[in-house]
């Protein structure tokens, strides 16, 4: 009798097994059918182009499809020589330095002072971000009328406080500045939203004891808010800085890369390289040397960060 039990749990045992594995076997299939598409235009847009761009870096390719020949580490050594190649590599350094600390500073200003309880709330964050959403074509544009040396809204008004006009995209000295300034109207929007989000996930009950402990609005700030968005700071400078690091839009729309190669940025080098100078091949190899950077420049934030986390 127990045998035959025994027998019978062991029959039942068995579809339900089975029926465990079948739905397993479904699941990862149905997953794999949802990852298909997306591995291959990763595959197709992303992997590929990087394996290419590396054989490339080696050969002399051009954009006449003349000389596509290996030429070894040749292009590197050139490109490692090319005093042009350093120089807009220095500018691009130069332009991610200086705006970086506006974009992060006026970013957390304008979260501060709408999570102050700004009266019309809705609207102060549709004005902080709305320049966010606009083409980039639109906001070079806007800023190159308004940095117009003769017609300038800006200069206009310097002219009112007796402030002689200056041209701010044709004076080396300015022209850097004056795309900064251009950036961190259009972009600073995306940082503030960022910040804000990371306040209001602060909880009320920190203030409110701070308040009992008689801390000032000032106070509050420095030793509670600040404290709470380090990692939210750590993210916004990483983001900002390999974002500046990839400039190319509004140097290119605002002022070619003048006045004098002084607003020359890298990748804007290894634009007129490949398709001006028609060297695919050269301009592959400095956009590889300038990748390192980038990923350089990612471990040694990403190692800070940990760091202070710790």
């Amino acid at each position: 009798m127990s045998t035959s039990i025994e027998s019978w749990q062991g029959a039942s045992a068995a579809p339900a097994e089975n029926r465990h594995e079948s739905r397993k076997r479904r699941d990862r299939i149905h997953g794999w059918a949802f990852m298909v598409p997306f591995l291959a235009f990763f595959g197709l847009f992303l992997i590929w182009p990087l394996i290419d761009g590396a054989v490339m870096s080696f050969t002399g390719k051009s954009l006449t499809g003349a000389n596509s020949s290996f030429l070894g580490l040749a292009n590197y050594a050139e490109a490692l020589g090319d005093a042009d190649m350093w120089h807009a590599l220095g500018n691009t350094v130069y332009f991610t330095v200086i705006s970086t600390v506006p974009l992060v500073v006026v970013a957390l200003a304008m979260a501060a002072l709408v999570n102050m309880g700004l009266p019309a709330q809705w609207l102060w964050r549709l004005s902080f971000f709305a320049p966010f959403l606009l083409a980039s074509t639109v906001v070079s544009l806007f800023f190159v009328w308004m940095f117009n040396p003769q017609l300038g809204l800006i200069n206009d008004v310097l002219g009112k406080v007796g402030i002689a006009p200056v041209d701010w995209l044709n004076n080396p000295d300015v022209a850097m500045w004056s795309i900064v300034a251009a950036t961190l109207w259009w972009t600073v929007g995306f940082n503030f939203l960022l910040y804000l989000a990371a306040m209001r996930n602060i909880p009320a009950a920190h203030y409110e004891a701070a308040q009992l402990d008689g801390a000032g609005g000032w106070r509050q700030f420095f030793s509670i808010t600040l404290p709470q968005l380090n990692q939210t700071t750590a993210m916004i400078v990483i983001l900002q800085v390999l974002a500046s690091l990839k400039i190319f839009d509004q140097v290119y729309q605002m002022t070619g890369g003048g006045p004098g190669g002084a607003t020359r940025s890298i990748v804007e080098y290894i634009f007129e390289a490949g398709f001006t100078g028609y060297r695919l091949g050269y301009s592959a190899a400095i956009s590889y040397i300038f990748f390192g950077l980038i990923v350089v420049v990612s471990i040694a934030q990403f190692a800070i960060t940990r760091k202070r986390s710790a």
